[in-house]
């Protein structure tokens, strides 16, 4: 898959899986931290969390691992709440970027962010939550 972030807000891009040469890239973009939603061996040939923290943290980048298979839990959220808390520009990845939508999601709701505006930045951002419960 080729690397294109989508904006879900100012700050905050979703995107498919990640490569080690896409993780370059987002660094030169502007991208401060990244936030990997796939669980290791979810698909062959896909970089694992270990690999891709190397670069990442190479890069001068932070680097979080939240795996989520299907919807994502209450540890995923918070970690993905805490990455959106960090510093500069935060890049969330899973396989097509629906996991980590949701998961952005649930965090902001956290945050009290109203469930319609979310589902409209993601709908903008073409992931569709509409069945999402937020």
């Amino acid at each position: 898959m080729t690397y294109q972030p989508r904006e879900l807000e100012p700050g905050v891009l979703a995107a498919g899986q990640m490569t080690v040469d896409d993780l370059a890239r987002a660094a030169d973009a502007g991208v401060r931290t990244v936030v990997c939603h796939r669980p290791d061996g979810e698909e062959p040939g896909q970089p694992d969390a270990g690999t891709l923290r190397d670069q990442a943290e190479a890069l001068g980048l932070t680097f979080v691992h939240a795996p989520v298979s299907g919807m994502p839990g209450e540890e995923a959220v918070e970690r993905t709440a805490g990455a959106l808390g960090g510093r500069g520009d935060i890049l969330l990845f899973c396989r097509s970027g629906m996991r980590s939508t949701v998961a952005w999601a649930l965090a902001r709701r956290m945050e009290g962010a109203d469930a319609d505006e979310l589902r409209a930045r993601a709908m903008a951002a073409g992931y569709d939550l509409s069945r999402v419960p937020l």
